[in-house]
């Protein structure tokens, strides 16, 4: 079986100059790459506020998703990325408010820093569309 490939913008014109995409669909499988709490306008939304960054992070997930066809109850795995573990609590607070009852798997970590230092954490995600192809036989 052979699937097309999709390829999930959100506008940001890093996606050309680096060469990335928001997130790729391959069939019933979306991958989303790593997300950082920029809002429309190009700027860092809740700077200093890891719970704000964590809530943008996943607002442009579940967009992305959507525009995949599919959506936050797909998601099968996040990985939350810090620069500070010991934000991890108020990253998962958040985390929970979209995922309490998809239950997705999860790792958290930290790095010492991202390409902007206002980040505080960004966020990957991996979705399956449940049913994906039983219309078809």
């Amino acid at each position: 079986m052979t699937y097309d490939r999709e390829l999930i913008s959100n506008g940001n014109p890093m996606e050309k100059i680096v060469g990335f995409s928001r997130a790729v669909r391959v069939g019933p499988f979306i991958t989303v790459g790593g997300t950082a709490p920029v809002g429309a306008d190009g700027k860092t939304v809740g700077v200093g506020d890891v719970a704000a960054q964590t809530r943008q992070c996943l607002e442009v997930i579940k967009t992305a998703l959507e525009q995949a066809g599919s959506g936050l109850h797909d998601v099968v795995r996040t990985r939350i990325i810090l620069t500070n573990i010991d934000d991890w609590k108020a990253a998962i607070d958040v985390r929970k408010e979209y995922f309490a009852d998809v239950r997705p798997v999860d790792t958290i970590m930290a790095v010492d820093r991202f390409v902007n230092p206002e980040w505080l954490i960004e966020i990957e995600a991996d979705a399956v569309i449940a049913g994906f192809g039983e219309a078809d036989g």
